[in-house]
């Protein structure tokens, strides 16, 4: 079993303004939810090639809306530097996890590059959790650095 990031509570605050006067009439957009954006480790995959592999997901605290497109990042940088750069993405329209720490692999996102070699680098993962036809804030999880034998 993998080791689990740390998640990141993102609380939908933001609401549909009202339809101005004299306007057809739209359907209200639903209020304010919880929800956590997870992710496992930036791992390299147990299938050939040597594969970076990533998985993002959600977990739906309380509020509206039952499918989220959750968007996942890889980030890769060299030991000791400073920036990130962004070397694959994945999404995918999923339903919420039954649990924060564990996800189907049916509902989370999945995001690999290939391994040009096996040098060590560090990585992280990016996820991003945008609920269907609910409005939220702009916060992302972030996966706690490794390093993993996966040069690009």
């Amino acid at each position: 079993m993998k080791k689990i990031a740390t998640a990141t509570l993102c609380a939908a605050l933001l609401m549909g303004a009202a339809a101005p006067a004299g306007a057809a009439e739209q359907a209200p957009r639903p209020g304010p939810g919880v929800y956590a954006s997870n992710g496992d480790f930036v791992h390299v995959s147990s299938t050939k090639p040597a594969t970076a592999s990533g998985h993002g997901w959600w977990f739906k605290v309380k509020g509206p809306g039952s499918k989220a497109k959750v968007t996942i990042w890889l980030q890769t940088r060299k030991r000791g530097a400073t920036k990130w750069h962004t070397v694959a993405k994945g999404a995918k329209i999923v339903k919420p996890s039954k649990k924060l720490n564990k996800a189907p692999s049916t509902w989370r996102a999945n995001a690999r590059k290939k391994c040009a070699n096996r040098q060590v680098r560090e990585w992280r993962s990016v996820i991003d959790t945008d609920i269907i036809g609910v409005a939220d804030t702009p916060e992302k999880a972030v996966t706690k650095v490794r390093r993993v034998k996966c040069g690009v």
